[in-house]
């Protein structure tokens, strides 16, 4: 497997991420803010959405999980987003209830494993996330990992926060932030979670 590494611009953090609505569905897929990069495709600039290392909050912090959705895309880390929180929303959108997102929330931690996700992955996982239909958009955030600061992109969900996941859900995500190497106090404060 050959691994290549690239250079980009990125808009330094909270500027796209801080937009009114951003958090509780106001924005769309491809409101991202200013890139800073003119048109798409500008040589030696990297967009949102070109870039290749994506943190998994949710289900896909399982690796095994994300080896067939994202066959080419290995592990690279994992890390915390500082100052956001793991919650639920758009209870209308999902089949069993809440779908898992995250939103900014002052001294909050969210678990998470970064990926070097491949060009021929990320149109598969843009389906899977449902970004075609308005369920979920990318996003940029700052990951803190041992090596340093990580700038990667998520996928937020485009709906309110609230409702209650199921509990295969909820437990779907514990055993994959378990499986990633998550602290105890973390995995454990995702299984008391209500369902």
């Amino acid at each position: 497997m050959i691994t290549i590494r690239v250079t980009y611009s990125i808009v330094p953090y909270g500027r796209a991420a801080r937009t009114p609505g951003a958090l509780r569905g106001g924005g769309r897929a491809g409101d991202h803010g200013s890139d800073d990069c003119g048109e798409r495709g500008t040589p030696g600039c990297r967009t949102l959405d070109s870039m290749s290392l994506y943190a998994a909050y949710a289900g896909t912090l399982d690796a095994r999980l994300m080896t067939r959705r994202a066959p080419h895309s290995p592990l690279r880390a994992t890390g915390w987003l500082n100052d956001w929180r793991l919650t639920f929303g758009g209870e209308h959108m999902g089949w069993e209830g809440a779908l898992a997102t995250i939103v900014e929330a002052p001294r909050s931690q969210v678990f998470v494993a970064l990926y070097d996700i491949a060009p021929m992955d990320e149109d598969s996982m843009d389906r899977w996330e449902g970004v075609g239909l308005d369920i979920y958009r990318r996003m940029r955030v700052r990951v803190h990992t041992l090596e340093g600061e990580e700038a990667a992109w998520v996928y937020v969900l485009n709906g309110y926060e609230g409702g209650l996941p199921s509990a295969r859900y909820l437990g779907e995500i514990a055993d994959a932030a378990e499986s990633a190497g998550a602290p105890h106090d973390y995995v454990m404060g995702l299984r008391k979670r209500p369902c």
